[in-house]
């Protein structure tokens, strides 16, 4: 797999139209993760179908652009104006924030896009070992563990979300009944779709995500005036010292593994793996009273997980076809669309596409080293802008964006009923995410299931007989059980 991930990079760096698709991509990326509001996710959905008629090698080197640095320039906004412009970046804003207010936004921006740069190169390096030896062992799965791989990462969900379990579990189960809309693919009766002709063909993954992640937050934020950017702080020196950079190097291995690890489990997300990094790494300073002060270790850990989580979200999405990640959601979509079917078989069937994926997530890390400074400057001026025409340029896109991947007014429809349903979601505290793991893990877990079920004849044993299904089926049961048993231990103490 290294002579395929080597042959890729070579092949990107020899073409001119390849390395220009990918620096678009990467200012793009930074761009809108630093604008508050605009989410990695959001970025995601909202230009998913600008890749639409691209091939697949241009569309992933696009998108994974676009993924790697958006995650780095949701840390620009958390640091300057304490707002982060991604998930992931919450944390960041703790001594990211402070370190701008006394004069040392430079030197905190530094730190961030330094660690980003670390964690998203050990994370490749975790990807590209790990991910060929699951998929190994994954190409052996039969429908019984493809249905409970599927099965696991929606408990997943419910997992990821302390306190939350059944509100997971409740958004996820509509998710599923959403990928059920349209006609059966074994008995071809229809299911949910009202006599439109509109639903026959199912729920689009393009115009659902780029409601329910991007238009949604543009309702929010019309709804909420409470919303404001703060004045900048000064920038002061740009580069810290070289040596304070080298004692922070174990901070950014730890906090790397940290989010490469939380990155790879299905539906954990960025921002369990930066809450960890960082309270690790409190736990292993010598002067944990500096944290929340402006402690560079307090930037340094999140950031590098934070970017760690982009590699480690691609093995359960390439090796299992589960989602790591909303983000990795809207990535998958992106590849059902060009034909690409995310899985183990992919590492058998297209073996020069993995290392495409290798590749391109390797000069997007660089190119966001390169340029993240370059880029720092310019987005200061972007983020002066009024909150309310950032909102009409995203809605616009949204428009644009669902009706330009079939040319059919019908998608934009879908689009706005699921942004009006993520901003009721919104409203009820309620998490959107599952309702994408439902749409793409439904079909598949309905089809595997269904088929386990005809070749056992009806018998649900099938899924107990063989070991990995049985083990999928215990990680399943452990996820859902254990805020239950929380629950009851921490009452029993009261």
């Amino acid at each position: 797999m290294f002579d395929v991930f080597f042959a890729s990079i070579a092949h990107i760096g020899s073409t001119p139209s390849l390395i220009g698709l990918s620096l678009t991509s990467v200012l793009i990326g930074i761009i809108l993760g630093a604008l508050p509001g605009v989410s990695s996710t959001m970025a995601l959905a909202i230009l998913l179908p600008f890749s639409y008629a691209m091939p697949p090698e241009s569309a992933i080197i696009f998108l994974i652009g676009i993924f790697s640095a958006s995650v780095f320039g949701g840390s620009i906004s958390a640091i300057l104006i304490n707002i982060p412009g991604t998930p992931g970046a919450i944390v960041t804003q703790f001594d990211g924030y402070p370190m701008a207010r006394s004069g040392r936004a430079g030197e905190a921006l530094s730190y961030a896009l330094l660690a980003s740069t670390i964690g998203g190169l050990l994370g490749l390096l975790v990807l590209s070992v790990v991910a060929p030896l699951i998929a190994a062992a994954a190409i052996q799965f039969r429908s019984p563990e493809f249905a409970m791989a599927a099965v696991f990462g929606l408990t997943m969900l419910a997992y990821a979300s302390p306190g939350s379990t059944f509100k997971g579990v409740l958004v996820g189960c509509i998710g599923l009944l959403i990928g059920m809309v349209g006609f059966d693919k074994l008995t071809d009766a229809p299911r949910f779709d009202f006599g439109t002709k509109v639903l026959q063909n199912g729920i689009d993954i393009v115009p659902l995500t780029v409601g329910i992640f991007g238009f949604s937050e543009v309702l929010i934020n019309i709804s909420d005036r409470s919303r404001g950017i703060e004045r900048l702080p000064s920038f002061g020196r740009i580069l810290p010292p070289i040596a304070k950079i080298v004692r922070l190097g174990t901070t950014m291995f730890r906090g790397s593994m940290i989010g490469a690890f939380i990155g790879a489990i299905p539906a954990a997300g960025s921002a369990i793996a930066v809450a960890l990094a960082y309270t690790q790494e409190q736990r292993f300073s010598k002067k944990p009273e500096t944290f929340g002060k402006g402690a560079p270790a307090g930037i340094v850990a999140p950031e590098a997980a934070n970017n760690a989580c982009v590699a480690g979200a691609l093995i359960p999405m390439m090796t299992l076809g589960v989602p790591g990640d909303t983000m990795t959601a809207v990535l998958m979509g992106a590849l059902l669309l060009h034909g690409m079917r995310p899985g183990p078989l992919l590492f058998a069937d297209h073996p020069e596409f993995v290392g495409t994926v290798y590749g391109s997530l390797f000069f997007a890390i660089g190119l966001t080293l390169i340029f993240g400074f370059v880029a720092i400057a310019m987005i200061v001026q972007l983020m002066k802008m009024p909150r309310h025409i950032l909102m009409l340029v995203i809605a616009v896109l949204c428009v644009y964006g669902s009706f330009a991947v079939r040319n059919t007014m019908s998608d934009v429809y879908v689009m706005m009923f699921f942004g009006a349903v993520g901003y009721c979601l919104h409203m009820l505290k309620l998490p959107a995410a599952p309702i994408a793991f439902g749409l793409i893990l439904g079909p598949l877990l309905e089809e595997n299931i269904r088929r386990s079920l005809i070749i056992s004849r009806g018998s649900w044993s099938v899924f107990l007989e063989r070991p990995i299904s049985l083990i999928l089926v215990l990680l399943s049961a452990a996820a859902l059980l254990y805020p239950v048993f929380d629950w009851w231990r921490k009452r029993a103490k009261q």
